[in-house]
């Protein structure tokens, strides 16, 4: 059953984030196989993401872990805080998911 793995950037680093993001998107591509989504998450009156959410298609809840603390965002203290939880499709792309 994948794993849902969320943060949010904690305060004051913005600026070393723009300078990470091009080894953190490195990082996401490098692993896209086994994500079923990812993407950021924003605030209202900005374009630029102060978290995110994973979709990770793996059976270990361990696997997630380990995904989510090698992200070069969480090893350069851009966020130190995250969930991660089991995940089970119930809609999906707009429909109904048989479960």
């Amino acid at each position: 059953m994948p794993y849902v793995i969320m943060f949010h950037d904690d305060p004051g680093v913005l600026d070393r984030k723009k300078e990470l993001r091009a080894v953190h998107l490195e990082y996401v591509n490098k692993n896209a196989p086994r994500i079923i989504a990812s993407g950021g998450l924003f605030p209202e009156d900005d374009d630029f993401p102060t978290g995110g959410l994973i979709i990770l298609d793996t059976d270990s809840r361990q696997d997630a872990i380990d995904y989510i603390e090698n992200d070069p965002f969480f090893l350069n203290g851009i966020f130190t805080h995250y969930t991660v939880d089991r995940w089970r499709k119930f809609v999906f792309d707009h429909k109904r998911v048989n479960a």
